[in-house]
């Protein structure tokens, strides 16, 4: 049975998250237990290098893993044929243009790894604030104007926090991601934890405390 400590439980809005540096091995990096999705908390979170990954029904879970996947402009790898569907001008990249509806269909799209989705009804409530106040953003991708893939997240300072991205046209998530990188001036994106998808990218690991301290550069 995991002991957890008892910092870890954020008994109002002013409790203050522990030190990354205490995060739990098992389950990876989990370094807070409950609170709420308010803009000020969130905000505070991603500074520290912490974001929420819990189950619809659970109390929000707060989590920041040891190695954090992340990808940057200079890692980014484009395929032979990811190259020619990016040149071929087959689909048309939006931002912002409907936060709603990415955010949505991330919620929505079945995932091969696991049996639900980890994004519930306070998750697109928050983020959607978020959006509102400036902070979140989306890349959409457009086929014959239908809206086909995108991804969302997080952006403070060079930072952009990827927190999901959808795709029901083969290669529309690949297709944002590489917009992100190469038109929006992000320094460093976090992909949180391994993903084979985006490793072929790119993506590689850093350690927690390499990660923190480019927190503290980019920021």
């Amino acid at each position: 049975m995991v002991e957890i400590p008892e910092s870890f439980y954020l008994i109002s809005s002013e409790t203050p998250f522990p030190s990354i540096d205490i995060a739990l091995r098992q389950p990876n990096g989990l370094v807070g237990i409950g609170g709420e999705l308010s803009t000020q908390r969130l905000l505070d979170a991603y500074s520290k290098g912490i974001f929420p990954w819990y189950s619809e029904g659970d109390p929000v879970l707060w989590y920041s893993p040891d190695p954090r996947m992340v990808i940057t402009p200079e890692s980014l790898h484009i395929s032979k044929s990811l190259r020619k569907v990016v040149k071929s001008n087959m689909f048309e990249i939006r931002k912002n243009c409907n936060f709603s509806s990415v955010i949505n269909n991330c919620k929505n799209s079945p995932r091969s790894d696991q049996s639900g989705t980890w994004i519930d009804d306070k998750m697109v409530k928050a983020y959607t604030e978020l959006h509102n106040k400036g902070f979140a953003h989306s890349v959409e991708v457009y086929e014959r104007g239908n809206l086909v893939g995108g991804l969302y997240g997080v952006a403070l300072g060079d930072v952009f926090f990827g927190e999901s991205m959808f795709s029901t046209s083969s290669n529309a998530s690949k297709v944002a991601l590489v917009y992100l990188l190469q038109n929006l001036d992000y320094k460093l994106i976090d992909c949180q934890v391994e993903n084979s998808h985006l490793k072929s990218l790119g993506a590689y690991n850093v350690s927690r405390s390499s990660f923190a301290l480019l927190l503290k550069e980019l920021l």
